[in-house]
């Protein structure tokens, strides 16, 4: 992102190699005292942070107020949209089934109650959407669960709707946010479990002072929310198919008046927006689309702007990662089209990048194996080439949630977390020539229980792809391809045009038949 930010005002530093730890390793002094404030750090963050500052001689000291608050004039007020129901159509599951399914599991562990801080697990357990947070349908608020089922939510008063309360029954007290602090104050004696990587030290504080046992644990929420129910898997291929055929229009689009040269990236942006709302089923876009052409291609997370947008120069590529909000499902995609004829070697990169992502797609994989484990199937085409790219290969996305999404991933760095049924995660290798351009295939796929392998002994997993559009075939260099890859592409090209070809008519079904066609 460098080229997205000012060197004058800003230090570049890598937030993955080091990051703020290292920062204090290198800055801090004997004698400093550094003020954090623990309504925005973790314990698990704090403790890394404070053993940085203790290896320089620095202290690290919580304030009461944070600096920037107070001189902060023209701070914008707090979201406060309104909480909607989120029927069970969709979610697979009533709120209060969810309710007393955790409940139990917090007896089991002789807790009387966990405080839920995440805004995307309370939207899961309630059966709740918000709006609160951009792209992301999330209300915020927090909750304590009660190991019997009941629940005591806390939200800002005008976020609350009668139909809310009726939503959510006579076993959710509904409380104004200003109570939050008086019922924890209100915990002595009780073991109240806490997720030390999510919620801030600021609950751990409270409840220490209120004389609580803490129980230091995940969000409950987390794994059951990852693993997607029936319901909810169906409603994103509903998602998927939908999101198909707008992504397929937008696709021809680039095909004809987009090969222009005279096109900008953000047009470009703005019309495939377009296309999505012409569904009348789009609630959001699921993050703000990274359109980049050229050379902002090779920024892996570029955001167009009027200043930085480039048009789709003839011989160069382009590339659209998106996503949409739907009732029924959160999509996130990416295509890397030619614009004009492309050179040898960006066919050559973007078929390495292909292999890949068909290797991912088609792993059947044990039960237990970590997204970590995978990794290097995605970049084992790339190696070959002596090639690579920084960032992770795939990562969670929610049902009609946050479209990136735990507690599961697919990258180098290491995740204890198994790949379960019903998780959904993106499938989504890359290539990226800084100054030139930028590659990336990406679908969304859900783990499903794998069919018998012939003289298998173990039970095995492996992916369902849920995105549904068409690969650029003039890209491809077939000659780099198996045969079993080769199977693959017109496979997936053939589902492709059984699902969104009937979504279509005129100039874009034509071209998409075209566009499907096997190898």
């Amino acid at each position: 992102m460098r080229a997205q930010v000012d060197g004058a005002l800003f230090e570049y530093r890598d937030l993955v190699d080091g990051g703020v730890p290292a920062y204090l390793r290198e800055r801090g002094k004997p004698g400093m005292r550094i003020g954090y404030d623990p309504k925005l750090h973790s314990p698990d963050a704090l403790d890394r942070l404070r053993a940085a500052a203790d290896a320089s001689g620095a202290e690290l000291v919580a304030v009461t107020t944070n600096p920037v608050d107070d001189i902060w004039d023209d701070r914008p007020p707090i979201p406060a949209a309104k909480v909607a129901p989120h029927a069970e159509s969709y979610t697979g599951e009533s709120a209060a089934s969810k309710r007393h399914r955790l409940g139990e599991s917090l007896s089991g562990e002789k807790a009387d109650a966990v405080v839920i801080t995440s805004p995307a697990s309370i939207a899961w357990l309630f059966n709740v959407r918000g709006g609160d947070v951009a792209r992301t349908p999330l209300p915020l608020g927090e909750a304590l669960l009660h190991a019997d089922g009941t629940a005591d939510l806390f939200l800002a008063d005008e976020k609350v709707s009668p139909e809310l309360r009726q939503w959510l029954g006579n076993e959710v007290a509904i409380k104004p946010s200003e109570e939050l602090q008086p019922t924890l104050a209100a915990m002595r004696g009780k073991r109240v479990r806490l997720d030390p990587a999510t919620a801030s030290a600021w609950y751990f504080e409270e409840l220490k002072k209120a004389g609580a046992e803490i129980v230091r644990g995940t969000d409950p929420v987390v794994l059951p929310r990852a693993c997607k129910n029936a319901a909810e898997i169906e409603g994103s291929r509903k998602a998927h198919t939908r999101d198909g055929a707008a992504i397929s229009r937008f696709l021809h689009w680039l095909a004809t008046e987009g090969q222009s040269g005279k096109v900008q990236e953000i047009e470009a942006c703005q019309k495939l927006e377009q296309f999505r709302h012409d569904t009348g089923a789009l609630k959001d876009l699921s993050f703000d689309s990274i359109s980049g052409a050229g050379p902002n291609g090779a920024i892996v997370h570029y955001r167009v702007t009027k200043k930085t947008s480039r048009k789709l120069a003839r011989g160069s590529l382009f590339l659209i990662d998106s996503g949409g909000q739907y009732l029924d499902g959160t999509t996130d995609i990416t295509r890397t089209v030619a614009i004009g004829r492309a050179s040898k070697e960006m066919k050559d990169r973007f078929t390495r990048v292909l292999k890949g992502h068909i290797a991912l797609s088609r792993v059947r994989f044990p039960k237990g194996t970590t997204g970590h484990q995978l990794d290097a199937l995605a970049r084992m085409s790339l190696w070959e080439g002596g090639l690579d790219y920084d960032h992770g290969t795939g990562h969670g996305v929610g049902s009609y949630l946050g479209v990136h999404e735990g507690p599961h991933r697919i990258a180098k760095f290491v995740n204890t977390q198994p790949l379960e049924p019903g998780m959904i995660v993106s499938n989504e290798p890359g290539y990226y020539k800084t100054g030139a351009y930028g590659i990336r295939i990406e679908n969304l796929q859900v783990v499903t229980p794998a069919a018998d392998i012939e003289g298998g002994e173990r039970p095995m997993l492996g992916f369902e792809t849920l995105t549904l559009a068409p690969i650029a075939r003039e890209l491809i260099v077939k000659a780099l391809l198996t045969k079993d890859e080769i199977t693959w592409v017109n496979a997936y090209h053939a589902r492709v045009w059984d699902k969104i070809g009937p979504q279509l008519d005129g100039e874009a079904k034509a071209w998409l038949e075209t566009a499907t066609k096997p190898l």
